[in-house]
C-alpha cells in the first residue's frame, strides 16, 4: 500500500512520523510532493521517505492520497491531478472550508472514495486530535484505515459532516487560543518575579496535566475545578476574576467566530 502526499508542510510532517512511529508504514510505502526542493529535501532527510518533483507522480503512485495543502491551493492541485489519481484509490483531504460535496464536484470522478480530516497541531508533538468524516461511498474497511492512520499521532474520531465546522473551532484552531492563556499565565508570572522560560514550563504543565485529568478521569471540567477551589482559598478568588472577567463568553464568541468563518468560506 502507498501512502502518498501532496503537501509537505508540518502537518504533513506530523502525520508522516506518527505512521513511521507507529509503524502503520514504513519509509519506502510514502511518497511526498512539495513546491519547493528545499521542503522535499528537509522531509526526505528527516523521515527517509521517497519525493516525487510533480504532484501527478504522487497521485499516480498513491493508493491512500493526502491532500495536505492549504484551501487556497486546493483547487488548482484538484485540477491537476483530477485524471491521475488512481480509479480504487482513498482521497483524504485535511483542507478546512471545503466539505465532501465540493472535493466530489472538483474530482468530478463519481467512483472516489473521498474523505475529509480536520487534524490539528499538536500532532506535531503525536498529540493530535482529529475529525473524520467521509463519503457514503467509502467503505466501513477503508475509514476505520483512515482512523487508525490518524490515531498514529493522537487521538481520531468519526462525525457527521455538519460537525465538522465545529471540529475546526473545539480542536483544529483551539491550539492558538490555549498557547494564548499559557502567554498570559507566564506573562504575570514573570511580572511576580519568575523567569519567563520556568515561567512557561509551570504553564504549560499545568494546562497539560489538567488536560490530561479531563480525558483520564472522565470527571465533568467543572467538578475537577471545584476540586482545586478550597472554601476561603486562593483559586476561588482566581475563578471570581476570570468570571467577572467574562472569560467563558469570550471563549465562546471566538469558537463562534472561527466556526462562523469556516462555514463562510464554502461560499466563496
Amino acid at each position: 500500500m502507498k501512502i502518498g502526499f501532496i503537501g509537505l508542510g508540518n502537518m504533513a510532517g506530523a502525520m508522516i512520523g506518527g505512521m513511521l512511529g507507529k509503524k502503520l508504514a514504513a519509509p519506502e510505502d510514502i511518497i511526498g510532493s512539495a513546491r519547493t526542493d528545499a521542503t522535499r529535501e528537509k522531509v526526505r532527510e528527516k523521515y527517509k521517505v521517497r519525493t516525487a518533483e510533480t504532484n501527478i507522480q504522487v497521485a499516480q503512485e498513491a493508493d491512500i492520497l493526502f491532500l495536505a495543502v492549504k484551501p487556497i491551493f486546493l483547487d488548482e492541485v484538484i485540477a491537476e491531478i483530477r485524471k491521475a489519481v488512481k480509479a480504487d484509490a482513498l482521497v483524504i483531504s485535511i483542507a478546512a472550508g471545503r466539505d465532501l460535496k465540493f472535493l466530489k464536484e472538483a474530482f468530478a470522478r463519481p467512483e472516489l472514495k473521498i474523505i475529509r480530516c480536520m487534524p490539528n497541531t499538536p500532532a506535531l508533538v503525536l498529540e493530535g486530535c482529529t475529525g473524520i468524516c467521509a463519503g457514503e461511498e467509502v467503505p466501513q474497511e477503508d475509514l476505520d484505515r483512515v482512523v487508525r492512520l490518524m490515531e498514529s499521532f493522537g487521538k481520531a474520531s468519526v462525525v457527521p459532516e455538519r460537525l465538522m465546522d465545529v471540529v475546526v473551532g473545539v480542536s483544529g484552531s483551539s491550539p492558538a487560543y490555549v498557547f494564548m492563556f499559557i502567554e498570559a499565565m507566564a506573562d504575570e508570572a514573570v511580572a511576580e518575579g519568575m523567569p519567563r522560560k520556568q515561567a512557561y514550563e509551570f504553564a504549560a504543565q499545568a494546562v497539560l496535566g489538567s488536560a490530561r485529568m479531563v480525558l483520564e478521569t472522565g470527571m465533568h471540567p467543572g467538578e475537577l475545578k471545584d476540586m482545586v477551589c478550597s472554601p476561603g482559598g486562593t483559586t476561588i478568588q482566581a475563578v471570581k476574576v476570570l468570571e467577572e472577567k467574562g472569560m467563558r463568553a469570550a471563549v465562546m464568541d471566538a469558537m463562534e467566530a472561527c466556526i462562523g468563518k469556516s462555514r463562510s468560506m464554502m461560499q466563496k
